[in-house]
């Protein structure tokens, strides 16, 4: 199945999200989904619609929300929903009603990853172009076999990275491959794009400058086997459409922001500044997922929780979390370095 019969069959099992669902939303904003040029300071919550939001998603929502709130600019809501095995309607539903139940809003039409395919695909055309992916016709298994028979495995934040197996293969093998119709992905070559784009460094507003180090996560994929993107290469595509100027999220990504900013680079994107924040832990210090029910706002709210509770709850983390005032921010030209 190709990307655009994919877009085409989650949009039709996707409810149109108008605003008779949630009342609380702000105007709709232009078809093209950019935000009004007015705004000083464009932020975002973008969640996967595939279970109830927990109070970890709470605290990302509202240093989204709040950080734009304090600058005078604009909070947008995005749904990252490029998995069809895993993301519901009945989840997109709950989760604006969520948000709505916090005071949150948002201008409409909410944007769609999945409806945006397109955008992606063009991307990584253009890094193909520049000679800097290549297929990889890997699976899981296979590549645990050949981590598992190396003596000194590379390692990165994120745990185990990929051994470059098909990266090593001669153009004649991809093309006949290729031709044949295996099953592939796309994979960065890091250290070819990195030597392309030169030193690169990155804005955040709680750790100061950040000189890029994308090699850390190794070749990524960039296009999954299912379809044509992965999260990586959405994220940037996506916050550069919809024109975000400053990206808060949690602490686990900042590893993934030193990627994020060479594929700005190669892709001639716009560059935000970020802000990452503490995650919430249990009492085990384990950080909350989705299959941790007890903690979903969902079921704070049938226990009797209240809006202002649930916010007051997180004020602590929210206040440490929020940047600097916008005169202690880098000048807009520095941060395309």
């Amino acid at each position: 199945m190709s990307a655009r019969q994919l877009s085409k069959r989650i949009q039709s099992r996707r409810p149109a999200l108008g605003r008779s669902r949630i009342r609380s939303h702000a105007a709709p904003v232009s078809a093209d989904d950019r935000p009004s040029s007015t705004a000083a300071v464009v932020t975002r919550f973008a969640p996967s619609p595939t279970g109830r939001l927990h109070l970890g998603h709470a605290l990302a929502a509202l240093v989204a929300w709040e950080t734009a709130q304090r600058a005078g600019g604009q909070f947008l809501l995005r749904l990252e929903d490029i998995d069809q095995t895993r993301c519901r309607p009945e989840y997109e539903t709950a989760l604006m009603d969520d948000l709505a139940w916090l005071g949150l809003q948002w201008p409409e039409p909410v944007r769609r990853q999945s409806l945006h395919l397109n955008a992606s695909m063009a991307a990584l055309e253009r890094l193909q172009k520049l000679d800097l992916v290549y297929p990889c016709f890997c699976t899981r298994t296979e590549i645990q076999r050949e981590v598992a028979a190396m003596v000194n495995a590379p390692h990165g934040p994120e745990g185990v990275l990929y051994p470059g197996t098909c990266r090593a293969l001669t153009a004649a093998t991809r093309t006949a491959r290729l031709a044949a119709g295996a099953d592939h992905a796309w994979r960065l070559d890091v250290t070819r794009a990195s030597a392309l784009a030169g030193p690169l460094r990155w804005y955040d507003h709680r750790k100061n400058w950040q000189s890029a180090t994308p090699d850390i996560l190794g070749d990524v994929v960039l296009a999954r086997k299912d379809i044509a993107t992965s999260y990586h290469l959405a994220v940037v595509v996506d916050d550069a459409a919809q024109g975000v100027t400053r990206v808060t999220r949690g602490e686990d990504l900042f590893a993934c922001t030193h990627l994020h900013r060479l594929l700005q680079h190669l892709l001639d994107l716009p560059v935000p500044t970020w802000a990452h924040h503490p995650l919430i832990c249990d009492s085990t210090g384990k950080r909350l997922a989705k299959r941790d029910a007890a903690a979903s706002l969902h079921s704070l709210r049938a226990m009797g929780a209240t809006p202002n509770s649930i916010r007051d709850r997180l004020h602590a983390a929210i206040t440490e979390s929020l940047d600097p005032p916008d005169e202690d921010l880098p000048p807009a030209s520095a941060c395309g370095q």
